[in-house]
């Protein structure tokens, strides 16, 4: 069976690899040269995949990566793993599917199975790339060639996380193109969800991570009002999950990141105002995340009143660029907004992260790019008024950190049970 995975990053790479163990060729295909050749050459551009995964699919020829989408044409099956990000008016952008669409379809032959992976608001498979396909080919969806829907869970750094464990939720066009979508993943993946439609797959994925928006956005609410009454919202969260049975922890932060949580809630928003529906826990829950860097950098102002300094001239260190622990995936990581708040009341901000070594060109804040991490010494980190843990990664030594800083604002509880001076560490 031969393959082609559209779009090499977090999502399409370990899925090329997951094929490729399983005895399927997959060509994978990104308009990026750099991925390209890196992949080629057997190496790894992302920090949680080896680069010996790489070279051993690459070796045994079951992975083979190319800019040129010619090679749909020799392929069974092509899955999409592109980005859906939000324009500047937090409205989705589909154009990555879309001209990933145009792209695939003058050369889509007559049955040949397309799945959508690029989570998204239910209808976007059916609807709008459906219509770029048939346009491009010629071909109608569900008779000449097979769509359908199957959401990503990817989960970065986790090392439970694996795309072969993971249960393939997949919904079909027609019965058939489910029926070869549920083929096509049973070569690679344990176990396999079918559900009745594309849209109810688009919905699924939705779900889930609007499920964890509201969650979070209830504990960084509760956060602010417990801090407000003297009390820890991290040991209220450690009592409460004692109980066995009707609750789950969730844990708040300097606000949302990554590829997903920040972003796809308000893909339903969107689409829900076609149907006359509005989607006020969704919103509201944005509105409490969004607010946490803001909260985080009024707390940084108190903790450096209480040393009678302002945040206008201090130089201030925030720990972990990426949006998650231990990963060096930085897409809308709140550590942006809160340098961007930082800098903008007149503070010196650097940052600190053993998996980010420099800042890479991104889409919302292109100002920070080529800025590099600080070194981790004695001498640099107690150079800084405050630092700001954004991210606990393991990395960092957390003693050392007590020990050289002249005050913490934790965000992450990273300092808790350590012993460190009283007054030095202020929870966010």
């Amino acid at each position: 069976m031969k393959i082609a995975v559209v779009g090499l990053g977090y999502v399409g790479l370990p899925l090329c690899l997951q094929f490729g163990r399983s005895g399927v060729e997959v060509w994978g295909l990104d308009i990026d040269t750099a991925k390209i050749e890196a992949i080629n050459a057997g190496r790894s551009y992302i920090e949680h995949i080896a680069a010996s995964a790489i070279q051993a699919m690459v070796g045994e020829k079951r992975l083979v990566a190319s800019t040129d989408f010619a090679h749909v044409r020799e392929v069974e099956a092509v899955i999409i793993c592109v980005p859906t990000p939000l324009n500047k008016n937090r409205e989705p952008d589909i154009s990555y599917i879309i001209k990933t669409g145009q792209a695939i379809a003058p050369h889509l032959q007559r049955g040949t199975l397309v799945v959508l992976e690029s989570t998204t608001y239910p209808g976007t498979t059916d609807e709008d790339l459906r219509a770029v396909l048939e346009a491009g080919s010629g071909l109608q969806a569900g008779r000449d060639f097979h769509l359908a829907f199957s959401p990503e869970r990817e989960d970065p750094g986790n090392p439970a996380s694996v795309v072969a464990k993971i249960p393939k939720v997949v919904g079909g066009l027609t019965p058939a193109c489910l029926e070869r979508a549920v083929a096509l993943y049973g070569r690679a993946i344990q176990t396999i969800v079918p559900v009745s439609s594309c849209r109810v797959a688009e919905a699924t994925k939705l779900l889930e991570n609007i499920f964890r928006s509201v969650n979070i956005a209830l504990v960084n609410e509760l956060k602010v009002v417990y801090a407000a009454m003297g009390i820890d919202v991290w040991e209220v969260i450690a009592a409460a999950k004692t109980k066995p049975f009707g609750f789950m922890a969730f844990y708040p932060g300097p606000g949302l990141g990554g590829h997903c949580i920040p972003i796809d809630p308000f893909y339903l928003t969107w689409k829900a105002r076609e149907y006359g529906q509005n989607t006020r826990f969704i919103e509201l829950a944005g509105q409490i995340n969004a607010a946490m860097p803001q909260y985080v950098v009024t707390r940084v102002a108190e903790a450096l009143n209480a040393r009678r300094k302002a945040v206008n001239g201090s130089r201030v260190l925030v720990l972990g660029l990426a949006y998650k622990a231990n990963v060096d995936d930085d897409r809308e990581s709140p550590t942006y907004h809160l340098m961007d708040l930082l800098e903008g009341q007149g503070a010196e901000v650097a940052y600190y992260d053993p998996h980010v070594p420099v800042i890479r060109p991104t889409r919302e804040h292109p100002h920070w790019a080529g800025m590099r991490s600080v070194v981790w010494n004695r001498e640099t980190i107690a150079s800084f008024d405050v630092a700001v843990i954004s991210t606990a990664h393991q990395a960092v030594n957390y003693l050392e950190l007590a020990d050289w800083s002249a005050g913490i604002v934790d965000t992450r509880n990273a300092m808790a049970g350590g012993k460190v001076d009283a007054g030095k560490v202020w929870k966010a």
